[in-house]
């Protein structure tokens, strides 16, 4: 897969995160499990699926797009 398709795909997969973050289809739903309602579920689940994507964000493409070369050594961080 090419750049600009992998940076495409990243950005597709942080618009699916944030368009259903706010679970609206759960909205007026009273349901209960294990004494929290559905709803905090949803959220509790969703932000452990958002921690998972985020780390492989930053093992696969945080360096993108800020011009920075991941092999080469900078001066201060030579050991």
């Amino acid at each position: 897969m090419d750049r600009s398709r992998r940076d495409l795909a990243w950005i597709f997969t942080f618009v699916i995160l944030v368009a259903f973050a706010v679970p609206w289809f759960l909205w007026g739903t009273g349901t209960v499990i294990a004494g929290l309602p559905v709803w905090l579920w949803w959220h509790i689940g969703w932000l452990g699926l958002c921690s998972v994507v985020f780390y492989l964000f930053t093992r696969t493409a945080w360096n993108r797009g800020m011009g920075l070369d991941p092999g080469r050594q900078e001066d201060g961080d030579r050991r």
